[in-house]
């Protein structure tokens, strides 16, 4: 088994990285080493960080751009649109399932290691 090495910038403010199972908490580590399947569509590409993933300076956190919707003045049928998108994403992107991120995150979190075969 070798260990595979990646550069990726972390917001300095960004949480860390949480145990793997454990609640998300929007570091963001998953999605600058690759995007998910969904991610795949919208970057356009395979391996580099998710151009839907937005950093958010008020949270301190990561969120998937995907997920974020402005509600503020849109009609009933649009809300309904959009709560439809937000749930199908969701379950795309497995939100809630818990950190599947098996990387570990170098000191001074620019870089992660995984382990491939």
């Amino acid at each position: 088994m070798r260990v595979a090495h990646q550069l990726i910038h972390i917001h300095p403010e960004a949480p860390p990285k949480p145990a793997l199972g454990a609640p998300c908490n929007g570091c963001g580590v998953c999605c600058l080493a690759e995007p998910c399947p969904v991610g795949m569509l919208v970057s356009r590409k395979r391996r580099g960080a998710c151009h839907a993933l937005v950093w958010s300076a008020g949270e301190g956190r990561y969120h998937c751009g995907l997920m974020l919707s402005g509600q503020a003045g849109v009609g009933r049928g649009a809300r309904w649109w959009s709560g439809l998108w937000r749930a199908w994403v969701r379950r795309l992107i497995a939100a809630g399932s818990g950190c599947d991120a098996a990387l570990e995150v170098a000191s001074g979190g620019v870089g992660v290691k995984s382990d491939t075969n």
